[in-house]
């Protein structure tokens, strides 16, 4: 009788476990941020409640790509760790130093999910980031105030960090093509797949509503077919 009611004890356990479906976590920047649902909320914010009609035509956070793809696929929100201009690297706008807000920086704070999507590298490409040389271990921190071995400090610290976590990489489209390059180059050698977007709706550089609706329907199409495969 006791053998049977600690069975069954842990029968619900694993049902209970189950039923609370797999959680997603994004690291991200202005494209991935919506104001009241960022950890932690001192983040800075692009997308807000009430933004005016010329910067974005986004008024409601299930607008966003995350929140669509999430809901879509009946997942949990685990982390939104999204910081408005963030760069990879350590080098900021006009060289300044973005270490306080880098994805490096945060990338130890997103919970514990079943799944993580990294969106970034629009702020590197377009600040003008140095794009240094391919370095895998033994980064220094000088090292960190370049592209590509910033990419392998993070990609290679979050394939430690989260083991056995889904991490996928999400590609903007319209970056210079040494960053995208690179990318894809890093991810490839870490085993991290990536999603490459292509024609983006945009308005003030930043996903429209459309443009939302799109990501969340490229990612669903690339992730579909990973499955399927």
């Amino acid at each position: 009788m006791k053998k049977t009611r600690l069975l069954l004890l842990s029968l619900f356990a694993c049902l209970a476990v189950f039923a609370q479906g797999q959680s997603v976590s994004i690291l991200g920047d202005s494209y991935s941020t919506y104001e009241g649902y960022l950890t932690p909320n001192t983040n800075e914010v692009w997308y807000y409640a009430k933004n005016g009609q010329k910067k974005t035509d986004v008024t409601n956070v299930t607008q966003t790509w995350w929140w669509q793809y999430i809901n879509e696929n009946k997942y949990k929100l685990c982390v939104n760790n999204s910081y408005s201009g963030a760069t990879i690297s350590y080098t900021g706008y006009d060289g300044n130093d973005y270490s306080g807000r880098s994805f490096i920086t945060r990338m130890d704070n997103l919970g514990c999910p079943d799944i993580i999507f990294i969106f970034g590298a629009t702020n590197d490409s377009w600040a003008g980031s140095p794009i240094g040389e391919f370095k895998y271990g033994d980064q220094t921190k000088a090292d960190l105030y370049y592209f590509r071995p910033a990419m392998t400090f993070l990609l290679e610290h979050m394939k430690y960090r989260y083991p056995n976590v889904n991490i996928y990489f999400i590609i903007n489209d319209g970056l210079k093509q040494e960053i995208t390059s690179s990318i894809k180059t890093i991810c490839d050698h870490y085993n991290i797949k990536y999603i490459e977007l292509q024609n983006i709706d945009k308005m003030s550089g930043h996903p429209s509503v459309k443009g939302h609706k799109q990501i969340a329907e490229q990612i669903e199409a690339v992730l579909n077919t990973k499955k399927k495969n």
